[in-house]
């Protein structure tokens, strides 16, 4: 809404005095919904939208609403499923043309001015002039968005025997997609999907498939050299409009950084590759120093454009190269192809390798003793010289729910690296949420300028679940752990659906639209449903609430046929189908260096553990009537509450899970 104040569309927001008004002039509605960040959304808006004729005629027959999708993430889904259900491939700018009482009856993504002028038109005309059929389709769409999810899918409510055969048949399946030779999946434009990596690296350690990391290791390569990474400010792009990661769409998302520091911690947990330690610390550094507000919340994303052209601040001219790096340009344009040409569009070039900086550097004929030294210095240079262009815009609303993703990234590359700060960046963000975007038990979705508003969705109680679990288990403070039931309990209360055995996307408490949504499929972001599955059933192991433990059972095994089906869109279910398939380990550390102890046992990549601990005693079930060992810290290694006999050293808590 802010960024559209100021077009001659007389655009509301979502709410009460615009769905009113088109009730009493009996007018169709017209809900553009888009984002910050998004490209094209900007196109739409310079092309159609500022124009004072074809505003003009919005006005007349419409009631315009604008929507960001980001803010309102309930109204986005559900007119994305009547969008799609009229056979529309989805996408955004999103716009769809609604009777006066919401129901949907058409809908179009981007299209340019004299197409767009065309069809309010021909809306017009079929609004006025054939009503009842318009009436007719717009209920069949939504009777199809309000039908049972199970029905769709063909879900039935049988328990399942989690195995590892299945996990074999999970993995036989996705492979067959995998782009073997450029990393991620065999097709493009290509997203980055932490959740395959993963569930593949919790196969890997399920069954030690080589083919499993082979392919983890190829694709977090490629993306992490690639230029979809922002090589000199640090950050990932939301996507690569090609096949070799090269030219990215250049906005960059909070919500894809906060999840591939976890993927990366995950892999340099397993691996010890520098490149991947490199890639955390870089991407929290400018996390820290471009996203994050100074009440303690981060930022949802910076906009792809700037100055009106895609991908402005990130690109160079090789007279740009040549002014700004002077005596460096001779290697540095060896080692990242330069040309006057440009390797993109109208002579610019885009930074871009294909193998380790220092492999490159041999390739190229360049490497040598200094050549680290020279390196850092060429990116700071180019970074100095970024820092003088027109930044691209700032998303400057903050998201429970990304945040919450965002603490579990920072935890997890916390557990990898040891890093302190990291660990102080990661509760201050906890700190943040639970101050500022919590009330009276309830999350709130966004914050902005100074105010959290809007009701909280179950993707942020979700997501904040998962973060405050993360902050325990780095921690060891018990508030974390309370606070995460406290968000679970209400998300049974006034989330989940009984009957079917899922979660809505709304609570009981917001704002009813015609449809109430669930999540099951895993994107770009998983699922609120499977996030939540994964929550239950780390909750109930650290908690031993068997109530827990079988909802996310139960949630899980109905999703077993589509497992098998088509598991390549439901990655994080299928990451926990790993973690059910064998069993988890129950790690107790009890005693004045447990924190110590903690983060010496968080460098080895096991992903199927919970961890708890305590410096001195505590009433949580893992660790009631646990102590030291004759003052020396103690590791419990349990499974399904049977403990083996205590240790004190963490090589010989591994000898014990190794045995298993």
């Amino acid at each position: 809404m802010l960024q559209h104040a100021h077009n001659p569309v007389d655009w509301y927001p979502w709410g009460e005095e615009a769905l009113t008004k088109a009730k009493h002039e009996n007018k169709p509605i017209l809900v553009s919904i888009g984002y910050s960040a998004c490209h094209w959304c900007h196109v739409m808006e310079r092309e159609c939208f500022e124009k004072e004729p074809i505003a003009a005629v919005m006005n007349e027959y419409f009631v315009c609403i604008k929507v960001d999708r980001e803010e309102r993430p309930d109204v986005d889904a559900v007119y994305m499923d009547a969008v799609q259900a009229m056979g529309v491939r989805g996408g955004w700018p999103l716009n769809v043309f609604l009777l006066p009482d919401t129901k949907p009856f058409y809908g179009v993504t981007y299209l340019p001015p004299q197409n767009w002028v065309n069809l309010l038109k021909s809306i017009n005309q079929a609004f006025t002039n054939h009503y009842d059929e318009l009436a007719d389709s717009a209920e069949g769409f939504v009777q199809n968005m309000i039908a049972s999810d199970s029905q769709k899918y063909g879900l039935v409510n049988d328990m399942v025997h989690f195995n590892k055969g299945d996990l074999d048949l999970m993995f036989e399946q996705i492979q067959r997609h995998f782009d073997t030779q450029k990393g991620g999946m065999d097709r493009a434009p290509k997203f980055m999907m932490p959740s395959i990596y993963k569930f593949l690296l919790r196969y890997f350690d399920a069954s030690q498939n080589p083919e499993a990391l082979a392919q983890v290791e190829l694709s977090l390569n490629r993306i992490a050299l690639g230029g979809i990474y922002d090589h000199v400010g640090g950050g990932w792009a939301r996507y690569s409009v090609d096949e070799d990661w090269f030219i990215p769409h250049f906005e960059k998302m909070l919500y894809d950084n906060a999840q591939l520091l976890s993927v990366y911690a995950e892999a340099c947990s397993l691996t010890q590759n520098p490149l991947y330690a490199d890639r955390i610390e870089k991407t929290i550094e400018w996390l820290s120093n471009e996203m994050r507000s100074t009440e303690g919340g981060f930022f949802s994303a910076l906009d792809a454009d700037s100055e009106g052209i895609e991908g402005k601040f990130y690109i160079w001219t090789e007279e740009e190269l040549k002014e700004t790096l002077g005596e460096d340009f001779s290697w540095f344009s060896k080692l990242y192809k330069i040309s006057r040409q440009g390797n993109w569009e109208h002579g610019h070039n885009h930074l871009h390798l294909t193998e380790p900086v220092e492999y490159a550097a041999k390739t190229a004929g360049i490497q040598s003793d200094d050549f680290p030294a020279m390196y850092a210095n060429a990116l700071v240079k180019l970074a100095e010289k970024r820092q003088a262009r027109i930044r691209p815009g700032l998303d400057d609303k903050i998201l429970a729910s990304w945040n919450g993703l965002l603490i579990k990234g920072l935890t997890d590359s916390y557990r990898a690296l040891g890093h302190e700060e990291i660990r102080d960046l990661a509760v201050a963000t906890g700190h943040f949420i639970a101050d500022k975007m919590t009330h009276e038990g309830r999350l709130n979705h966004s914050f902005k300028n100074g105010i959290a508003t809007v009701t909280g969705f179950l993707e942020d109680y979700a997501a904040v679940i998962e973060g405050y679990l993360g902050l325990y288990q780095v921690t060891f403070e018990e508030h974390w752990l309370e606070k995460a039931q406290q968000l679970a309990d209400y998300t049974l209360s006034n989330f989940f659906d009984q009957s079917e055995g899922f979660f809505h996307f709304t609570d009981t408490y917001g704002e009813a639209l015609i449809a109430r949504k669930k999540e099951l499929f895993d994107n770009v972001v998983p699922a609120s449903n499977s996030i939540m599955a994964h929550n239950l059933y780390t909750l109930g192991k650290m908690l031993h609430r068997d109530d827990y433990l079988e909802t996310a059972d139960k949630m899980l095994s109905k999703m077993t046929k589509l497992l098998l089906a088509d598991v390549q869109w439901v990655t994080n279910w299928a990451a926990l189908y790993c973690l059910r398939a064998v069993p988890t380990a129950e790690i107790a550390i009890v005693g004045g260096d447990a924190d110590t102890m903690r983060k010496d046992f968080d460098r080895f990549f096991i992903p199927n553990k919970i961890v708890m601990g305590t410096s001195t005693s505590s009433a949580l079930p893992l660790l009631l009537n646990r102590t030291d060992i004759n003052a020396k810290t103690a590791i419990y290694v349990c499974y399904d509450k049977a403990c083996q006999l205590p240790v004190t050293k963490v090589e010989e808590a591994l000898d014990q899970l190794a045995g298993v």
